[in-house]
């Protein structure tokens, strides 16, 4: 019942992540109130009114469900289901005028992920997830890349301005160890886009070694669904509340952990 709720439910949070992202798209271009965060992370104005459009919208579409958004934090009753929302996931991006962001969605019952949404409007990409068989990336099966070998393999890493000297540091130690045995490592900061585009089998494997789980809860069981892998660093199934997520097309995946260990 669970599941089948979860697929009634796919249509009219699609609209709504797809009206967010129109939103946040309308307001890019518009002069931007800017507020610091942690370190140097920012919040912005278009946060504020994507999460304020989602945050309505879920209300009115599951008024028992509860909410964990990046912005208001958590709010509802633990015990039930619950929704899990990034209104702008890659916000340092958009600010700056770039397209690597999105809106991203998870609807979860008893801590499992029945529904995942990521709309990114300008990097032409929706991804959809449901528990009881939709895996797509713009409406085509989600399935990873055939990529055997980390010499051939091109890997997303984390590096964010909200990252502590010491998370900077084991960071740039993974990226120049990859670097020097990848065909190329990318930082693109926006979890939910990067993980769906490893399941989209565009990327070969994304490395957060903070991921929190607003960004990636979406698309975490996207990668799994589409014959991926998402682990810790030691290996173990990485869920939503691990801040390790190392996804990969799992063919490759014991030696990109090697390397991150090595490193």
């Amino acid at each position: 019942m669970s599941e089948q709720r979860a697929s009634s439910l796919l249509g009219p949070a699609d609209a709504l992540a797809r009206r967010a992202a129109e939103l946040l798209v309308r307001m890019q271009d518009d002069p931007l109130s800017v507020t610091r965060k942690e370190l140097r992370d920012v919040v912005t104005a278009a946060d504020l009114a994507s999460e304020a459009l989602v945050i309505e919208g879920l209300r009115a579409l599951t008024p028992d469900a509860a909410i964990l958004s990046e912005e208001a934090g958590f709010f509802g009753s633990a015990d039930g289901a619950r929704w899990i929302i990034d209104p702008l996931d890659g916000t340092v991006n958009y600010a700056s005028g770039l397209p690597w962001f999105s809106v991203t969605m998870a609807y979860q019952e008893q801590g499992r992920t029945l529904l995942g949404l990521t709309h990114a409007p300008l990097a032409g990409l929706i991804a959809r997830y449901t528990a009881d068989g939709v895996a797509t990336v713009n409406d085509r099966p989600a399935a990873v890349s055939v990529t055997t070998d980390l010499a051939d393999a091109v890997i997303s890493v984390v590096l964010t301005s909200h990252y502590s000297t010491e998370e900077v540091e084991r960071t740039t130690d993974v990226i120049r160890r990859l670097a020097g045995i990848s065909r190329g490592v990318r930082i693109v900061v926006s979890g939910a886009l990067e993980m769906s585009l490893v399941a989209a089998g565009k990327l070969d494997a994304f490395v957060g070694l903070k991921a929190d789980i607003v960004s990636h809860a979406a698309a975490l069981p996207l990668v799994r669904a589409a014959g991926g892998r998402v682990t810790t660093v030691n290996g173990r199934d990485s869920g939503d509340d691990d801040l390790e997520k190392i996804a990969s097309n799992g063919h490759l995946h014991e030696e990109l952990l090697e390397a991150i260990r090595s490193a």
